[in-house]
């Protein structure tokens, strides 16, 4: 149970994936992450050498999203661009799933897909694995989210924020019984005020990844 607004800021993943996302605003992000004291600072491969750099002797990391947003890259690049995130500084990895592979049951290329970011980047950093949950049936959640702790992945995450729907408390809950408590669950997508975080959190959530993340502790 969250007991104040600092304990939140520890689990928020602070968020800017725009493709226009310009230095001056990933700096602007990680000024704010420094200042509120949020677990990371989460955006595209680019950036990964900067924000390292500007988040030098804090404990903020450096998080870094892989075969985003569609998830239908091959796997040999999406272990190439884990790799080389995690050479500029990554020490989180948000990868997505390959939703197409996972709705044609091909479950062990699923499996695979996953495992090969995890063990390429093994020791260096934590895997969240973003399943695109507004995609899937409940069903293929919670397949989804098995395959991703067979493979070894650290986290499963519910979304993008950039397919048709956001993180939901019904998600988060299904996610959560279906890794039961040895996995982390990452909340993200359309998460822009405390209240709701603090419900992801109730539903189960240990991390919720936000742009609005300012807004959230304010």
């Amino acid at each position: 149970m969250i007991t104040d607004k600092k304990e939140l800021a520890k689990m928020i993943d602070h968020t800017l994936l725009k493709p226009d996302a310009t230095k001056e605003q990933i700096k602007k992000l990680c000024s704010e992450a420094k200042e509120y004291g949020f677990a990371s600072v989460c955006v595209n491969s680019y950036y990964a050498d900067f924000v390292s750099k500007e988040l030098q002797g804090t404990d903020v990391k450096t998080c870094v999203v892989i075969g985003f947003p569609l998830g239908a890259s091959l796997t040999g690049v999406k272990v190439f661009e884990a790799v080389e995130a995690v050479k500029n500084g990554a020490r989180e990895i948000d990868m997505v799933i390959n939703v197409g592979a996972l709705k044609n049951k091909d479950y062990e290329y699923v499996e695979k897909d996953i495992k090969a970011v995890v063990d390429a980047t093994s020791g260096k950093a934590i895997v969240k694995v973003i399943i695109e949950a507004c995609l899937l049936t409940d069903e293929e959640k919670v397949t989804a989210c098995k395959l991703a702790q067979k493979a070894g992945a650290h986290f499963v995450k519910t979304s993008t924020g950039f397919a048709s729907g956001g993180a939901t408390v019904h998600d988060v809950k299904l996610m959560r019984e279906a890794v039961g408590n040895n996995m982390g669950v990452k909340a993200s997508g359309g998460i822009r005020d405390y209240n709701t975080a603090l419900a992801m959190v109730e539903a189960g959530a240990d991390r919720i990844g936000a742009s609005s993340s300012v807004d959230i502790i304010r």
